[in-house]
C-alpha cells in the first residue's frame, strides 16, 4: 500500500486538494464587512489591512528559500525530497493569522490595534505563498518536460479556490462571515497537514505523462465550467438551504475525480511495457524508482544553468521579466481591485457587479491554466514560451482601452479579456523562470518576480486610478458616474501594458537561441521515453 502512495500521481493528486483551499486571501470580500463593523474601521482603514493581504499573497521568498534549502539538504543526503516543512510552516501561519482575526471579530480577545490586525491579515495571506510554492515546484521537478502544464493546473485549482471556498460558505455559514473566518483557520490547516506526507519529488517519466496530465486539465475546465454555472445561477436565484447544500455535494464530488486519474495512471504503470527511461550515455544519471532522488535526465547544461535568486538578479533576464510582470500583474490586479467601482460609475446594477467580482475567479483560471497548457503545446512545436508574454500583454492593451471605452456590456468583455490576460502570467512566469534560470532555486526566483503584482498594483491603483478618481470627484463630493471617472486611467494602463509588450518581446529575442536548444533537449527526452 505504501509503495502505491509513494508515486507522482499520488502527489500531484494531492496538490491539486491543497490548493484548492488555498486561496483563502481571494474571499476577503465576504468578511471584510464584518471585519470593518467589528473593529470600528472606516475605509481607508480597511483598505490598508487589505494591501497587507495583497502584499502577504504575492511576497513568497521566504517560501523559496525554505523550499530550496529543505530539498537541496535532501539531495545532498541522497534521499526522496518532501517538501513538507514548506506546508508545516504555511500551516501554521494560515492557522494562527485567521484564527486571530475571527478572535478579534467575536471578542474573545481585546480590539487589537491597527498594526497588530495587519500583522495577522499578512501572515494568514503569506500562508498562501508557501502552499503554492510546495505544489508548485515539486510538480515541475516531477514533469519537467510538461512545466507549463503542471503549472497551469497548479496555479488554475488555486485561481478557483476562492470560488470553492465561498461554495463552503454558502453551504455551511451562508450569512454568518464571522464563521467563515473560523473555516478558513481550520479548513486549509487540515486539508494541508493530512495531505502533506503525499507531496514528493519524483524525478521520473512514463510514456502517458501528457495523457494523465491531459485528463487533470479536464477535470480543471470542468470544476471551473461547474462553479461559473453555480455562481450565475446563484445570482439569478436565492437558493434555499438543501440547495446550496446539493451544489457544494456535487462540487466535492468533482473535486475527487482527480483520484480516479491518480487510481488509472498506477494501474498503468504496472504494465510491464511502462518503464522509467534514462537517457543513454550519460553517466551521471541512473535509473530512478519512485523513492528515489536522484535528478533523472538532468543533464550537464541543466546543472549549469541553475542560478540562485543572487545570481539571478544580475541578469538582465531578470529584469525584463520582472518589468514585463509589473506591466501585465500589476494592471490587472489593480483592474479587479476596482472592478466594482468603475461599475457603479457606467451605471451597473449591484447584481451585475456582484457577478463581475465572482465570474472574475473563471477568467483568471481559464488565464493561469490556459496559458501553461497552450504554452506547452507550441513549446514542443519550437515557439520559445516568451512569445507567449508578449501575446497576452499584447491584448492586454486591448483590455484596458476596451474598460476605458463607453459601448454598452464594456466591462464585461474587458473583465473577461484582462482576467484571462492577467491569468496567464501566473502560469507562463514561474515555468519560464524555471527554464531560464533552473529549477533548484525556482521557488525563491519566481516568487521574487511575483512582487512585481503589488508592486504595479499598488503604483497603477492608489497612484494612478485613486489619484485621478479624486481629481475628477473633486469638489462634486466622494462619488462620479460616467466614463470620465476612470478612461483616463485605463489608457495610461494600456499604454504601461504596451511597453510591458515591448519589454518581453525583448526578453523573447535575447531568449530565442536558448529555447531552441531546450526543445531539443526535451524532444531527445520524450523520443526515448
Amino acid at each position: 500500500m505504501e509503495s502505491l502512495l509513494n508515486t507522482k500521481w499520488v502527489s500531484t493528486t494531492a496538490s491539486i486538494w491543497i490548493q484548492c483551499t488555498s486561496g483563502a486571501s481571494y474571499t476577503f470580500g465576504i468578511y471584510s464587512s464584518v471585519l470593518k463593523s467589528s473593529q470600528s474601521y472606516d475605509q481607508s482603514t480597511l483598505d490598508t489591512v487589505s494591501v497587507f493581504k495583497d502584499i502577504g499573497a504575492n511576497v513568497g521568498v521566504l517560501s523559496g528559500l525554505l523550499y530550496s534549502t529543505v530539498t537541496t539538504s535532501n539531495r545532498r543526503r541522497g534521499v526522496n525530497s518532501r517538501p513538507w516543512v514548506v506546508h508545516v510552516a504555511g500551516a501554521i501561519q494560515c492557522f494562527f493569522g485567521y484564527f486571530l482575526m475571527w478572535a478579534s471579530v467575536l471578542g474573545l480577545i481585546s480590539r487589537p490595534p491597527v498594526p497588530l490586525m495587519c500583522l495577522f491579515m499578512l501572515v494568514a495571506a503569506h500562508a498562501q505563498t508557501f502552499f503554492n510554492t510546495a505544489n508548485v515546484v515539486s510538480g515541475v521537478e516531477n514533469f519537467l518536460d510538461f512545466g507549463g502544464t503542471i503549472v497551469g493546473i497548479m496555479k488554475g485549482f488555486l485561481g478557483l479556490s476562492g470560488a470553492i471556498l465561498i461554495q463552503v460558505y454558502n453551504a455551511l455559514c451562508q450569512g454568518d462571515p464571522t464563521t467563515f473566518i473560523l473555516i478558513l483557520a481550520i479548513v486549509p490547516t487540515l486539508v494541508s497537514l493530512t495531505l502533506m506526507p503525499c507531496v514528493k519529488i519524483y524525478k521520473t517519466t512514463t510514456f502517458d505523462d501528457k495523457n494523465h496530465l491531459n485528463a487533470f486539465s479536464a477535470i480543471a475546465l470542468i470544476v471551473a465550467a461547474y462553479l461559473m454555472l453555480a455562481i450565475i445561477l446563484e445570482n439569478i436565484f436565492s437558493f434555499p438551504v438543501w440547495g446550496r447544500t446539493i451544489t457544494f455535494v456535487i462540487l466535492l464530488v468533482l473535486l475527487a475525480s482527480p483520484a480516479g486519474i491518480a487510481a488509472k495512471a498506477l494501474k498503468e504503470e504496472k504494465d510491464p511495457l511502462e518503464r522509467y527511461h534514462q537517457i543513454p550515455g550519460e553517466p551521471d544519471q541512473t535509473t530512478v524508482g519512485s523513492s528515489s532522488g536522484v535528478d533523472l535526465f538532468r543533464d550537464d547544461e541543466d546543472d549549469k544553468k541553475d542560478m540562485n535568486l543572487f545570481q539571478a538578479m544580475v541578469t538582465v533576464n531578470f529584469w525584463l521579466l520582472f518589468i514585463a510582470m509589473i506591466c501585465g500583474m500589476g494592471s490587472g490586479l489593480a483592474t479587479i481591485n476596482n472592478i466594482s467601482q468603475i461599475g457603479e460609475s457606467l451605471g451597473y446594477s449591484t447584481m451585475e457587479r456582484s457577478s463581475l467580482v465572482a465570474l472574475w475567479s473563471i477568467w483568471n483560471f481559464l488565464g493561469r491554466f490556459g496559458g501553461g497548457f497552450i504554452s506547452d503545446i507550441f513549446l514542443h512545436k519550437g515557439w520559445a514560451r516568451p512569445l507567449f508574454i508578449v501575446i497576452t500583454l499584447a491584448t492586454l492593451t486591448f483590455g484596458h482601452l476596451i474598460v476605458a471605452s463607453s459601448f454598452p456590456g464594456n466591462l464585461y468583455i474587458g473583465s473577461i479579456v484582462v482576467g484571462i490576460c492577467y491569468g496567464s502570467q501566473w502560469s507562463l512566469m514561474p515555468v519560464i523562470t524555471s527554464e531560464i534560470f533552473g529549477v533548484r532555486h525556482m521557488g525563491t526566483i519566481f516568487n521574487a518576480v511575483a512582487i512585481a503584482s503589488p508592486v504595479g498594483s499598488y503604483v497603477f491603483s492608489v497612484r494612478i486610478i485613486g489619484y485621478l478618481y479624486d481629481k475628477v470627484t473633486e469638489g462634486e463630493g466622494n462619488s462620479c458616474y460616467g466614463t470620465k471617472c476612470f478612461m483616463l486611467s485605463f489608457i495610461i494602463m494600456a499604454s504601461v501594458a504596451f511597453f510591458g509588450f515591448l519589454v518581453a518581446l525583448a526578453l523573447f529575442f535575447r531568449t530565442r537561441c536558448f529555447y531552441r536548444q531546450l526543445v531539443v533537449r526535451r524532444l531527445r527526452r520524450l523520443s526515448i521515453s
